[in-house]
């Protein structure tokens, strides 16, 4: 197997592909030219030869007409009772009559602003960035292309949830507003639909596997007909973190971890089904919850966590802690943990951006093997020797 840099490498010219296609035109095509065989055969009036195909995620999905696509978010948060409906018409061309949507978006895209830092690395993938006219709060943005943007004065800050400047938003008539959705009163949505601003909810976070939630790159193309792209970017994800997967399964241990730190006195810990304790399962590790199904968070004391995980070999995802110190300065009785006495606690902050953004947070759900591969490296050095920490670093 090749070794992890060359990997990196691979993802890094697959980042660069859509902006040199972009160069000879192609990042216009509505047809979608370049990348990987269409799903389904097209016909003469067919405007989207280019499709893709949604194998993992179970939240979104999408149908194909000539000159429109629907596109649907079933969940657009744990228990909603209903989904959402998005009619994506190609831009010149006459909608769908009779047709029930909660929204109807001209396409491709020509302008767009987002609402989490998790759409920005696709937007760039899929060399959509040059779309991007605000966000909701730039303090948390990592990425170098995106904080370029906005001290060119490229795009605007238009706040979150219900405080979001919807006055803003209408004097920058924005194509697209791409938001999430927990389905309270912190939502951004319902006061978008007030006023007329079209939007659509990206539920990526909803989803329970990893490469679930890298399949939302599709999601994201489907608004600038990119399907090409996002087919040949995801398939690379995809087969890299299958070939880590199948390598931590041969470890001939895997050791116990646990996560997390308290909050307020509650330590919100990851259910066994959840989209952190399947990372986990996939690095080759034993999380100590991993017989409870649930797929959301147990509310726990201290003393509970210390009980089940105390003797856990390593500790990750430490929140906002820089070292050993700051744990011990939370809690003395963190000290007392195993992994804390061996040194084997590893936070995910090792990028950090200018405002205090973790780039973990912003591009780990993007590029799942990329922290896949540092948990593989944590918990069995030995499988990636080559391998530095992209995302991870060893709290002393």
């Amino acid at each position: 197997m090749k070794h992890i840099r060359v990997a990196f490498a691979v993802s890094a010219l697959l980042l660069l592909l859509p902006a040199l296609l972009s160069a000879f035109g192609a990042a216009e095509s509505t047809a979608g030219d370049a990348g990987a065989e269409a799903s389904g055969a097209a016909g003469p009036n067919d405007y989207f030869p280019k499709k893709v195909e949604v194998e993992h995620s179970s939240v979104f999905d999408v149908e194909y007409h000539p000159n429109y696509k629907i596109v649907t978010v079933s969940e657009p948060w744990p228990g909603a009772d209903s989904g959402f409906t998005y009619v994506l018409v190609q831009r010149g061309t006459e909608p769908p009559s009779g047709l029930e949507a909660d929204t109807v978006i001209d396409i491709p895209v020509r302008t767009i602003v987002t609402m989490s830092t998790s759409y920005l690395p696709q937007l760039e993938m899929l060399g959509a960035l040059d779309t991007l006219i605000g966000h909701d709060a730039f303090a948390w943005v990592s990425s170098p292309a995106v904080l370029e943007r906005i001290e060119a004065g490229a795009m605007k800050e238009v706040g979150s949830g219900p405080t979001v400047n919807v006055e803003l938003l209408l004097d920058m008539e924005p194509d697209l507003v791409m938001t999430s959705a927990m389905g309270g009163e912190y939502d951004a949505h319902p006061k978008l639909e007030e006023v007329g601003l079209p939007y659509v909810i990206n539920a990526e976070w909803n989803e329970p596997t990893p490469l679930a939630r890298a399949e939302w790159i599709k999601f994201v193309s489907l608004f600038y007909n990119r399907e090409a792209e996002a087919n040949e970017l995801f398939a690379a994800i995809e087969n890299e973190y299958a070939t880590m997967v199948e390598m931590a399964s041969a470890a001939s241990e895997k050791p116990t971890v646990f996560m997390g730190a308290p909050y307020q006195g509650t330590w919100w810990v990851s259910g066994g089904g959840s989209f952190a304790a399947r990372l986990l399962a996939d690095a080759g590790a034993a999380y100590v919850w991993a017989d409870d199904e649930s797929t959301g968070s147990l509310m726990l004391d201290i003393e509970s966590v210390y009980e089940k995980a105390g003797q856990a070999d390593f500790w990750v995802n430490t929140g906002y802690w820089n070292s050993l110190e700051d744990a011990e300065a939370a809690d003395q009785r963190f000290s007392e943990f195993e992994a804390y006495e061996t040194g084997m606690v590893y936070n995910n902050n090792l990028r950090m951006g200018p405002g205090g953004g973790n780039e973990y947070y912003e591009s780990g759900p993007a590029n799942p093997h990329w922290v896949l591969a540092d948990l593989i490296k944590i918990f069995h050095p030995e499988l990636l020797p080559d391998h530095e920490l992209y995302y991870y670093k060893k709290l002393q």
